[in-house]
């Protein structure tokens, strides 16, 4: 009698970790509806989803390594980005009246860091950071957006260091885990504001907290998961559709 073998393959696919972090995004964006938190869970929420933007850049790096175009990927970012900023504006100038705003645009910032990576180390896989560094144009253009997008896109002082890790020690993960602490320690100390008690200088200097992803990063098993345009374009949606809906909400509660 011949026995069947079933391997269970460990942890969890990317398409379900970026389900459960839609659902941590919910409540980062609770706190944009007047009087729905107190101040203090409103900072809780804030703490404990710091892993959500970088968890999604670390997903975008995965797609980085192992899309057909890179080129294409970045392009589809930036689209969503520019789909993002026409919805933001239009949403500002009809809630404008009451001061209700929204600026969040994370696939900016995760658009930016995609496009360092291909000037940083080109737009095929076959292309190294040795051979850029023969062509310091494209060097010196990656250092520009590096530093453009870290001031000036949605935590891209986090965001754009941190994919520029994560690929760099894609195949090194003691040496990424080690900056990442070494990135988490810097961000502390450019911004550290002390507050009684300890706990509250956690949470209003929360920065660092983004490797509270490092969890969920183990918990990754390398696999893609949900196949389908739904699983791909789940979150192209989902992160503009919620925004606006509970800007619309903040809107319609709004004194």
């Amino acid at each position: 009698m011949i026995k069947e073998v079933v391997i269970k393959t460990k942890g969890l696919n990317a398409f379900q970790l970026k389900l459960f972090m839609a659902l941590l995004m919910v409540f980062d964006h609770l706190g944009k509806i007047p009087g729905l938190l107190s101040g203090e869970w409103e900072g809780i929420f804030h703490a404990l989803t710091r892993c959500v933007a970088v968890w999604f850049a670390f997903a975008a790096v995965e797609g980085f390594r192992y899309t057909r175009s890179r080129l294409l990927y970045n392009l589809r970012l930036f689209f969503w980005a520019m789909i993002m900023f026409v919805g933001n504006t239009i949403l500002n100038l009809l809630f404008h009246s009451k001061g209700v705003q929204i600026y969040n645009n994370i696939f900016l910032t995760l658009a930016c860091g995609v496009l360092a990576l291909i000037l940083f180390f080109g737009i095929s896989p076959n292309d190294d950071l040795i051979n850029i560094k023969r062509q310091p144009i494209r060097f010196i253009l990656g250092l520009v957006v590096c530093l453009l997008a870290g001031f000036v896109t949605e935590s891209g002082m986090v965001i754009i260091p941190f994919m520029l890790i994560t690929y760099t020690c894609r195949e090194k993960r003691n040496l990424r885990n080690l900056l990442y602490g070494i990135l988490a320690v810097v961000l502390f100390c450019m911004s550290i504001q002390i507050y009684p008690p300890w706990s509250d200088t956690l949470l209003y200097n929360s920065d660092l907290l983004f490797i509270t992803v490092l969890p969920f990063i183990s918990l990754y098993n390398g696999e893609r998961g949900s196949v389908t345009k739904w699983s791909k374009y789940f979150f192209y949606i989902f992160y503009p559709a919620h925004l606006w809906l509970i800007t619309c909400i903040a809107y319609l509660v709004q004194k």
